[in-house]
């Protein structure tokens, strides 16, 4: 849809994905002022306060929550259907908003997004990177990148990888101090490195042999909510580390890394590209979910 024909609900939802008027604005290209003075002009028009503000941040009200939940998929069906209007078969146009989890983008942007957008060149992509679930209809996203399990039943689901998996490492440094474990139990006498998740628990690592299954005890020395900390962690050699088999193929094959308990591992599935089946699909996601299920 063209900047100009923008309405008061469309920059009400941008500020909600946002989290900012200054990032609302970016987004739509538009002033700061111009964003604020919009929503208060939507607010004034309700009767009815859809933001709470501070000097740092923006976040939806009970009531405005409740209003973008109702508005969003209307909304999303006004823009799909006028991104097909302008769009031809074989040169879809439009903006396509995926919401994806941030440690995943090194397992898709080479083999799907990199490509996709150079076959495309029309299509424009704006990704917001969150490691919490969320409503993407809701919360305004075409659709969603995620492990399967983690995909509600009611959604569209399309393989982008195979399936992926965690691996015990440790880096040399620490071995040459330490004696590596030779079964999952020892793990527990090791100074281990954790992923603190978005509700504040630690990610005990839950391996399997394919026929036996384990879940890590004990405190770990370091625990932290982003994996690069952990990697680095273990490449300095802190301790011992479960980790995406394919983020550190390259610390592995040059030594940075040792696997360890090599009959373990934790299986995490695939990585998927989802979306809901009951609206209409823009032109820009049919062109990617075809794109994805091409390159099998």
């Amino acid at each position: 849809m063209s900047r100009t024909g923008i309405t008061e609900l469309e920059i009400m939802l941008a500020v909600a994905r946002r989290g900012t008027f200054k990032g609302a604005a970016s987004e739509l290209e538009m002033s700061p002022s111009a964003v604020t003075n919009a929503v208060a002009a939507l607010e004034k028009r309700l009767g009815v306060r859809l933001f709470n503000r501070t000097t740092r941040s923006v976040a939806l009200t009970d009531a405005g929550r409740r209003f973008t939940q109702k508005i969003a998929p209307a909304l999303e069906m006004i823009r799909s259907a006028s991104e097909e209007v302008s769009s031809e078969p074989n040169d879809p146009a439009g903006i396509l908003r995926l919401n994806v989890p941030p440690e995943s983008c090194s397992l898709w942007y080479e083999s799907v997004l990199i490509p996709f957008l150079q076959r495309y060149p029309r299509i424009r992509v704006d990704i917001c990177s969150q490691r919490e679930r969320v409503d993407i209809v809701a919360e305004g996203f075409d659709a969603g990148i995620r492990l399967a399990e983690d995909i509600p039943a009611d959604m569209i689901a399309v393989k982008l990888t195979p399936d992926l998996r965690m691996i015990v490492v440790a880096a040399p440094d620490y071995l040459d101090r330490v004696q590596a474990p030779i079964e999952p139990e020892q793990l527990s006498e090791h100074a281990t490195l954790c992923m603190r998740m978005s509700d504040g628990s630690l990610y005990r690592w839950e391996l399997t042999d394919q026929q036996q299954s384990y879940k890590l005890q004990g405190e770990p020395r370091f625990a932290a909510s982003d994996l690069a900390s952990i990697h680095k962690a273990a490449v300095a050699g802190l301790g011992i580390a479960c980790l995406s088999e394919q983020h550190i193929a390259a610390d592995v094959q040059e030594g940075r890394l040792v696997r360890l308990l090599p009959d373990w591992h934790v299986n995490l599935g695939a990585l998927c590209l989802y979306y809901p089946g009951h609206r209409l699909v823009p032109p820009a996601l049919n062109a990617l979910t075809a794109f994805v299920r091409n390159l099998r």
